[in-house]
């Protein structure tokens, strides 16, 4: 693409700011009081000094200076950069002056005003020197630097980056107010402005113009009873005296604000075209909500079909009663703070910024509402909270669940060895059984973690909970303590649920963890399940729950309940109220999570005797549950075929001495390495050839899938085993395209590895005899 930016050789007005101009100025100064002054000998010295300043000040702005060497080197790329950029962009030196503009900024401002970044910025902000010296201090100091400054249209953004040892970047970007443009507020009949946060003023429409008679400035030249009121009757400055209008107040971009003048005059109807044409949807109330009008706008927002709806059947109130919310607002001086509410319209339930103020109506005080929809904004702040939360669960739980996994590896490996030896009528069989269970929920736990930070699919099943609390009852009892009791109470007639187990019981044990934390001087859990109907839309908390038939359980206790500013954040991510170290904030809020990815809900209430209550509302499913194996499946070993060798690859010694063992008590030969580097150093000498090999994927030195092209190519003849203790899709990457590899994700048992290894090899013949495992370090 060719570049038709311009490179400018001469200081621009940035430049004559901080140096040139300035003495340019002074000099001329010295000079006219030469000229005035009586005194010879006073003249001559002015002169002098006049002549010696302007010499000085033309030399900075006609002499360019060169570009220390690191800031020549990064000129031409940035050019080329820039080039491509469809905002206004220029390249100066620390000074301002401007060494190059690109194509974007020519167009901009044509070829002469694009030589000098003052002079561009001119015509957009009402001081460019100031904003250009601001930004030029502030990158001196923080090596990058971007202020947006509001202008009719809209605002300016500018932007300013160190690229190299004087060198400069800057870029305009001029963004237009999607309140309401310049444009569209021309194009109505509505008086209206346009204000900074300071006052003044940056728009004045046609209508509004022709009322004042000009276009003031500043606020106080416009209205006589500053300060406004939103919703409130002021009166305006014209030529013939004093006009009441209503005004009515819109929030826009860099703190710019919308004021609309809707006449307040005895023989204006209360529908008069003028209320109805604002394009922003405003009520009237009463002091006690009922509504008395509301223009177009908010007609077609809330689907009103007339003014006499009830606005509380349509909008909710924020955490208390509608009426009780207008009450307030009606005995307050000033505008009520905004309120987003949820309500509901035409085309379903939408999220209301609403902004109340007290007003003199014609039919006595009245409060007015402007509302908002600002439902897309909630959408995307929903997902922007979703996005942070999930980041920060997976970078946590992404950090410990490879060193996790190896640990649980290791300990439930080593117990499948130890059942092997024990039969189910041994006294130590129970115990090791334990240790097995709740390993593997403890691995279920770091997966499902994992899981939910991606926001995966659950693994959904049909299920009866109370199969799932029996199944939890013995592990809840140890983790309540002694101080408190748990008792469990299940409705009989209970129906099905589609939920995933591991899940749900993570949700169930954070809620009776934190019950119990609640109760430092003991008390009582208690668990409820019952079924619920509900024949219509019922408003839970802050949620409509939909019709239909649900399962409800409730986890009860006897603490100090919780108070209502903090009920509002309990499923907040990283909110907790326990002692720093404690508590991570993170149960409630994953416990919210999962319930709504099963398609439920969940409450917290405390009510006014004490203690929390936790309830959960899932859907119920006519269908049957699914058939549940009768205990955990016992591990076991292969017992025919031919004995194979296996190279085994693992950094973890306690991984790598469990399933070294596993593989030899299958009938393998194997051959055990600690790292890449070591398996190539087997496989290059006099080591057999294998037939299978099991490897880490993240190891120190080489990986996994790096060691196994330098030995087998990137195509292997023989099955490729890839295990690791982090998800499948972040470690993969380099093994992808690697045929006939497989995956088996730590923690894995010794029924995973037989299975896998078999599937692969087919079974070998396990002997009492079999050789131990060869590697070059002790296991």
């Amino acid at each position: 693409m060719a570049d038709s930016g311009v490179a400018v050789g001469a200081a621009s007005p940035v430049d004559e700011v901080r140096g040139g101009l300035s003495l340019i100025i002074g000099g001329g100064l010295f000079l006219g009081l030469g000229l005035l002054l009586g005194d010879v000998r006073l003249s001559i010295i002015a002169l002098s000094v006049g002549g010696a300043l302007t010499l000085a000040g033309l030399y900075l702005r006609l002499v360019p200076k060169g570009l220390p060497a690191q800031a020549s080197a990064t000129l031409r790329p940035a050019r080329r950069v820039l080039a491509l950029d469809p905002a206004p962009s220029f390249l100066t030196d620390v000074d301002g002056a401007v060494i190059y503009a690109n194509p974007a900024a020519v167009r901009r401002f044509g070829e002469e005003r694009a030589q000098s970044l003052v002079e561009a910025m001119t015509g957009l902000a009402a001081y460019p020197s100031a904003v250009a010296l601001r930004l030029a201090d502030r990158v001196e100091d923080e090596g990058w630097a971007q202020e947006d400054v509001v202008t009719r249209q809209g605002f300016l953004r500018v932007t300013v980056a160190r690229l190299a040892t004087g060198l400069l970047s800057w870029r305009l970007e001029e963004i237009p107010d999607r309140t309401a443009t310049t444009r569209g507020a021309e194009a109505i009949s509505l008086p209206m402005l346009t204000v900074n946060a300071s006052g003044t003023v940056l728009f004045v429409n046609e209508a509004l113009r022709r009322i004042l008679g000009g276009r003031p400035r500043q606020l106080d030249r416009i209205f006589v009873d500053l300060p406004l009121r939103d919703g409130a009757i002021h009166r305006i400055t014209t030529p013939s005296g004093t006009v009441p209008v209503r005004a009515v107040m819109l929030d826009g971009a860099a703190g710019r604000t919308e004021i609309f003048l809707a006449p307040v005059a005895a023989d204006a109807p209360a529908g008069s075209a003028d209320f109805d044409a604002l394009p922003i949807a405003v009520v009237a109330m009463d002091t006690e909500g009922r509504l008395r009008r509301a223009n177009r706008a908010a007609r077609e927002l809330l689907g009103l079909a007339d003014d006499k709806s009830d606005l509380s059947a349509v909008i909710d109130g924020p955490g208390r009663p509608f009426a009780r919310w207008v009450a307030e607002a009606a005995a307050a001086r000033d505008r009520v703070r905004p309120e987003i509410v949820s309500a509901r319209g035409r085309g379903g339930e939408r999220f209301l910024r609403v902004t109340l103020g007290r007003a003199d109506g014609p039919d006595g005080p009245e409060v007015i509402g402007v509302l908002s929809d600002v439902t897309e904004m909630k959408a995307l702040e929903g997902q922007l909270v979703q996005s942070q939360k999930m980041h920060a669960v997976g970078q946590l739980a992404g950090g410990i669940a490879h060193d996790f996994n190896n640990l649980l590896t290791a300990i439930s490996g080593h117990c499948d060895l130890l059942l092997l030896r024990h039969d189910p009528g041994d006294g130590d069989y129970a115990d090791l059984t334990q240790i097995a269970e709740n390993a593997n929920r403890a691995a279920a736990l770091v997966a499902q973690l994992l899981a939910f930070s991606r926001k995966q699919t659950l693994r959904l099943e049909v299920m009866d909970v109370r199969d799932t609390l029996s199944d939890l009852a013995h592990l809840l009892n140890r983790l309540v303590g002694e101080r408190v009791t748990l008792s469990v109470r299940n409705e009989p007639d209970l129906p099905n649920i589609r939920a995933d187990r591991r899940n749900l019981e993570q949700v169930l044990v954070n809620l009776v963890v934190n019950a119990r934390d609640a109760m430092a001087e003991g008390g009582e859990i208690r668990i409820r399940t019952a079924r619920r109907h509900l024949d219509e839309d019922e408003r839970i908390g802050e949620a409509r729950v939909p019709p239909g038939e649900y399962v409800q359980i409730t986890v009860e206790d006897d603490g100090p309940g919780i108070p209502e500013e903090i009920l509002r954040k309990v499923f907040e991510p990283f909110f907790t109220t326990k002692p720093q170290g404690e508590g991570t904030g993170l149960g409630l809020s994953t416990s919210y999570g999962i319930v709504k990815q099963m398609g439920g809900y969940i409450f917290a209430d405390s009510p006014a005797g004490g203690g929390a209550v936790f309830t959960l509302l899932l859907p119920a499913t006519d269908e049957e549950a699914e058939a549940r194996p009768a205990g955990p499946r016992p591990p076991r070993v292969s017992r025919r075929g031919q004995q194979r060798t296996v190279m085994l690859v693992e950094d973890e010694a306690p991984v790598r001495a469990f399933a070294a063992r596993a593989l030899t008590m299958m009938g393998h030969k194997v051959l055990a390495a600690s790292s890449g580097e070591e398996a190539l150093e087997i496989l290059a000498g006099d080591a057999p050839s294998v037939d299978l090999v099991v490897t880490d994927v993240v190891m120190p030195g080489i990986d996994g899938p790096t060691w196994v092209r330098r030995a087998f190519g990137d195509a292997p003849e023989i099955p490729i085993v890839f295990v690791s203790g982090y998800a499948e899709g972040n470690v993969l990457s380099g093994a992808d395209s690697m045929p006939g590899a497989e995956f088996l994700g730590k923690p894995f048992s010794l029924s995973a590895l037989n299975d896998l290894v078999s599937r692969k090899l087919g079974p070998a013949e396990p002997s009492e005899t079999a050789e131990e495992p060869v590697e070059g370090g002790a296991v």
